[in-house]
Order: structure tokens, then sequence, then C-alpha cells
């Protein structure tokens, strides 16, 4: 019998040599060995109070991990850092998604660095209610304030809490103070109700708008611009500086509609350009007459006095609505009640009643 000839197709690849390894296996156990160690809460807690990043950064990461078991831990780095917090100024910007909040913030970022200032930027990302991932692009869009040894920039995904704030964007304000940033930066999704969020926590609002957008009469939500120290219309350059200077004018007569702010405040607004960086340094002079004023009537501590006791109230609630769905026996009845919800057997109300009830028989 004849052989027959293999037929190989035109796109056949014949067998090479293989490429050498280009990575150390020695090199791989190491990192993985560094990985798996997991610092002790005083080995955190003195890296953080040093500056050191990589402490900062693990230490956040504890904060933020869902694992009742880095409860305690967290909440041990957190109290011995509260001593050595609170001595900066933490400013939330917000607005839509397209305005440049991540090109404002590091245009925003570079400046006051180069004033000598310590600047970490809290960044939430939106995640995905299918998927629950998130991009966390903000390192990427900050690639010039990423380089910079005083500047810290944190995204963290926003999971499941209202409006998309990180579930411990409070707590890890505490961390990168005690670390030594002496100016917070948190951007807001920018959409939802995060805008609520984040006042609660910092000490200026600024909010951010692009001119042109066609909202500078109807598009003035009232919540969100009685909650605004400042507006700053972005992107006023080319041939946006005109309707950025209208956009302007506009925003400032519907500010005089709104009634006098507790802080003695009045709301500024003002132009910039990300990309020419116009306008920055006066945004900058703003917030520093905000906390010069404050400070001196006293409403500046007065209002870290309320988020406090806020956020205590805010911690409880979270901890009971996590201890309510972690129960075993409302684990168990719970989709029951769902179907029986769903098919009338029951109204929402008497079966929400019924499962708290059984909560707290327990």
């Amino acid at each position: 019998m004849e052989n027959k000839k293999i037929k190989h197709s035109a796109l056949h690849e014949k067998v090479g040599i293989s490429p050498p390894e280009i990575i150390s296996s020695n090199a791989v156990n190491q990192v993985q060995k560094f990985r798996k160690t997991q610092p002790s809460s005083q080995e955190l807690i003195a890296g953080i109070l040093l500056g050191n990043i990589s402490a900062l950064s693990r230490a956040i990461t504890l904060v933020e991990s869902t694992n009742a078991n880095h409860l305690a831990k967290a909440n041990e780095v957190i109290n011995a850092c509260l001593p050595h917090a609170n001595k900066s100024v933490r400013i939330g910007i917000t607005g839509v998604p397209g305005v440049g909040k991540s090109t404002f913030i590091e245009a925003f970022g570079k400046y006051l660095t180069g004033l000598g200032k310590k600047v970490a930027v809290l960044a939430v990302d939106p995640s995905s209610t299918i998927s629950h991932g998130s991009i966390l692009g903000d390192k990427t869009r900050m690639e010039e304030l990423v380089k910079d040894e005083n500047a810290y920039i944190r995204p963290s995904a926003s999971g499941e809490t209202l409006g998309g704030v990180a579930r411990k964007t409070r707590e890890t304000i505490t961390l990168c103070e005690a670390a030594g940033f002496d100016t917070i930066l948190i951007e807001t999704v920018g959409v939802g109700q995060s805008e609520t969020a984040v006042h609660s926590m910092v000490d200026f609002f600024l909010l951010l708008k692009i001119p042109g957008a066609g909202d500078e009469l109807q598009g003035i939500k009232r919540g969100i611009m009685e909650m605004a120290d400042a507006i700053v219309i972005n992107k006023a350059d080319g041939d946006n500086v005109k309707k950025a200077n209208l956009a302007k004018v506009e925003f400032n007569r519907a500010l005089h509609l709104f009634p006098a702010k507790k802080s003695g405040w009045t709301p500024t607004t003002s132009t910039c350009s990300a990309i020419t960086h116009e306008g920055i340094p006066e945004v900058w002079g703003s917030i520093k007459k905000f906390i010069k004023l404050t400070k001196e009537n006293n409403y500046f501590f007065e209002k870290r006095k309320e988020q406090n006791q806020y956020w205590m109230l805010e911690t409880i609630n979270e901890q009971l609505k996590t201890n309510f769905y972690n129960h075993p026996e409302i684990k168990k009845l719970l989709e029951s009640t769902k179907k029986a919800v769903q098919n009338d057997e029951i109204s929402p109300f008497a079966a929400a009643q019924l499962l708290l009830e059984k909560y707290f028989k327990k």
C-alpha cells in the first residue's frame, strides 16, 4: 500500500523552536509569597504614619473588604489613624459624565502639587448592575498626576451603594489624612444620588458644568445647586469660550434665587479649561477663601462634627441591613416569601413585617 501524503493547508504552521522563558519562576514565587503575607495591624499603622503608599493601599483594601474576618483588623487600623487625621481640606467634585471630571482633577491636582500640596484622589468608578464589575480606569486617564510623587490616586468600585459612592470612602479619607495627604479630592460617579453622599463627607462641594449643553436654565436642579459651593464651567477653550461666559452669567443669576447658606458663603461661578489650565488657580483661590471664612465663623468645625454623627448612623443602618440578609433563617424564608409576594398571596408590606418579626425574635 502506498502511504498517502498528508495534505496541509496553506495556513499550516510548522513546529518551531519554543521561545525561552522570559519570566523568572523565582521572581514569580517571591511576588506570590509577598502577596500572601498579610501584614499585622501594627505594621500597617506604622507604614501609614510614615507615608508608605504600599501600606496605605493595603489598608484601604482591608477597609473595603466585605470579609467579616477583616472588619476587626480594619477598625483597629482606622482607630489608630484617627488622632492623625482631620488635617486636610476635603473637596467633592461632581458633574455629569462627559463634563471632564478626570481631566479637570488631573489639571487641578498638578496645580496643587506644584504649590507643595500632597493630594489624594479618591475616584469612585460605577459598577455594572449586571456583571458587578468596574473598569477602574481613572489612573489611566490621569497619566501625569499618577506619576507625581506628591499625589495618590485610588479608584474604587461603587458596588451596590446608593448613587455610586464607594462603601468605605469615609474611612479611606481618614487613612489618607493619616498618611500625610493634606488635600483630598473625591470624584463622584456623576449620576443618581452620589452627590448627596459625597456632600456629607467633604468641606467644599464643586459642581462642574459644560457650556452649550442647553441646561443653563431648565437643567438647574435645585438640590444639586443648593449643595454646590462653587460652579465651574469646564472646557472654556477655543470656540467654547463665548458659550462658557454666557453659561457663567446664567448660573450666577440662578444662584441668587436660592436661600443664603448656613456657612455664610456666597457660591461662586467661574470658567476654566482643564486643557489649557486657564482658570484653575482661581478655583483654588475660591476654595481658600471658603475655608478661611468657615473656620473663622466656626462652621467648618461644626459641619465636620455633624458629618461624624451622620456616618455613625449610616454605619449602623448598613450593619443592620447586612446582618438581616445574612441571618440563616431569613435566607431560608426570603425566597419563598418573594414568590408569595409575586403571586399576590401576601402584600409586600405584610411580607416585610413577617420577615422583620422573625429576625427580631431570633
